[in-house]
């Protein structure tokens, strides 16, 4: 049994504003199939499925996840790359009523997926041989006989010989003499439990029904309208909570999903070109190393795109402005694994609107401002605090961690987010940044995603991550860190210039200074400043001592 925050009076009035329906993704796999049996549902770079076949082949997995001895409420570990049988896989769930874990990520070891494991009390795993850490079965044999709940490992191909069962990939209708478990109607069921990969403290499982992940879908499509000819295609991959949002969208739209894994040799934008795909997910790393790779082709457009969902980090202003340029309009979207992407634009907001702000809260979620220091006191449109949320997107608290979900809410139960903003006159946010990177430097505070907004716009720059190091008389000073595009330079005296030029005080001047090859970064692309830090305190990142001195009159 898994205790969530889930109370009859909320459930009643999202159910009777609409927010929440009779639906899971499974009910809505059959209502697709019914209605457009021979359409393409999902695709990666190795097979391409109806509506129909999905359905058949989904019915399949769940009749072996069923016989594999789990009940409802069961948790079954995803660690694949974004493959069409993770796809299956979550529905097979849905269906069945138990509960996919799917954020396992590439970059794990093999000894983290156990911790993972272990803390969820995964009865399957469903595994790619050779995929992130997973390179050894006997190593993975060991540690699957160490875990008293694991019952069964699924694998999606035969590289390791038949060592462990093969997942189903038959797409033809059930025989009528297969034993198939009841199918779980009950909307309001946990379907997800995916782990933060936040960049900031352990990792905390986030419990989402089919009704909290689907609101957010359906408010999407309310506002979006995407025409039914739609193809998605997720850059971010499925084990990351975009891809979740992904699929939520495409659940409720009945669309094409194409996944980011495409055939051996070809680049994501080739991949994007192929599938003929109009509306791209992922994260404002992704939408940089696109217009980089354009820029070095010679391209001024991608393919058929012309929507770039882009959530994960603030979106530096030239990057929206390169893909407005393009025809191609960004939805700029905030909010997190705990609930969804409840903040976005609109199609018919204006450029400013899509540039500087991620629009105004979802149909069935609210928005406010709390003070940062006393978050039972609300601020006024226009004041700097911490974003705090509630509504039918949330999610039904941390998994096995009571401490965490209450300390995760105000007195009158607004979820605090650890994110600062403001919301303008009209209710649009503004992201200021992690409440935790915050820069405080002898009692001034300097916003580190302001500094590197001014920093993007320099030509030389591809990406950049401003952080607090300790200082014994001011408590902090500001290190900058940027990574350049290839056969570029800049000295530190001409980017403290660019910093003045284009607007930044000298008081939120960086005070360090340095140069990498790469970021360390998060499974979901977000950059990893507090390793920044230790390897600064470690003296593996190479950090110069700069001072502004103003240009004289």
């Amino acid at each position: 049994m898994m205790l969530t925050l889930l109370s009859y009076s909320r459930a009643k009035a999202y159910y009777e504003s609409g927010v929440w329906q009779n639906e899971t993704f499974y009910s809505l796999l059959q209502q697709h199939a019914a209605n457009n049996p021979q359409g393409f549902a999902l695709r990666d770079g190795s097979r391409q499925v109806t509506w129909s076949e999905l359905l058949n082949w989904v019915n399949h997995i769940s009749g072996q996840l069923a016989n594999s001895g789990l009940k409802a409420g069961d948790r079954v570990a995803i660690w694949l790359p974004s493959r069409v049988e993770g796809i299956a896989s979550f529905l097979a769930c849905s269906r069945n009523g138990y509960v996919a874990c799917t954020s396992l990520h590439q970059n794990y070891t093999l000894q983290e997926i156990s911790e993972f494991l272990k803390r969820s009390r995964a009865v399957v795993l469903i595994m790619m041989p050779g995929y992130g850490g997973n390179k050894d079965p006997q190593a993975l044999t060991s540690i699957a006989n160490s875990l008293n709940d694991l019952k069964q490992i699924f694998s999606v191909d035969n590289t390791w010989d038949g060592q462990f069962p093969l997942l189903s990939q038959n797409i033809t209708p059930v025989d009528d003499k297969e034993q198939l478990a009841k199918i779980n109607d009950d909307p309001d069921s946990i379907v997800y439990l995916a782990f933060t990969s936040g960049t900031t403290g352990t990792p905390k499982g986030v419990m989402h029904s089919n009704n909290t992940l689907l609101a957010n879908g359906r408010a999407m499509l309310d506002v979006w309208q995407y025409p039914k000819s739609t193809i998605m295609l997720s850059i971010s991959p499925m084990s990351h909570h975009i891809g979740t949002v992904a699929l939520e969208q495409w659940a409720v739209g009945g669309y094409e999903l194409a996944l980011n894994y495409p055939p051996v040799g070809l680049s994501i934008i080739d991949w994007i070109i192929e599938t003929k795909a109009n509306y791209i997910l992922g994260v404002p790393t992704h939408a940089i190393d696109i217009l980089s790779h354009l820029q070095r082709l010679g391209l001024s457009h991608l393919g058929d795109v012309n929507i770039f969902y882009m959530a994960g980090s603030i979106i530096p202003i030239e990057v929206a402005k390169s893909f407005l340029a393009m025809g191609i309009t960004p939805q700029n979207i905030y909010g997190m694994t705990e609930n969804g992407s409840h903040q976005f634009t609109a199609p018919t907001d204006d450029a400013k609107t899509i540039i500087e702000t991620c629009g105004r809260a979802a149909r069935g979620y609210e928005t406010v401002i709390v003070d940062q220091n006393n978050p039972n006191i609300y601020l006024s449109a226009g004041q700097v605090g911490e974003i705090a949320t509630r509504g039918g997107l949330l999610m039904l608290g941390y998994y096995d961690n009571q401490s965490a979900t209450e300390d995760s809410f105000n007195n009158d139960g607004w979820f605090l987010s650890g994110d600062l903003g403001l919301l303008d006159h009209r209710g649009c946010l503004q992201i200021i940044g992690r409440k935790k990177d915050l820069i405080i430097r002898g009692g001034h505070n300097i916003y580190p995603s302001y500094l590197e907004d001014l920093a993007h716009r320099h030509p030389s720059i591809i990406k950049c991550a401003a952080f607090g190091v300790p200082d014994l008389r001011l408590g902090e000073k500001v290190a900058m860190t940027l990574l350049l595009k290839e056969g570029h330079s800049i000295n530190a005296p001409d980017f403290l210039m660019h910093l003045h030029q284009a607007g930044l005080s000298k008081y939120d001047m960086p005070e360090y200074f340095g140069i990498v090859n790469e970021f360390p970064v998060t499974a979901s692309g977000k950059i990893l400043k507090r390793e920044l830090l230790e390897m600064f305190k470690k003296e593996l990142l190479k950090l110069d001592p700069v001072r502004f001195t103003e240009p004289k009159p």
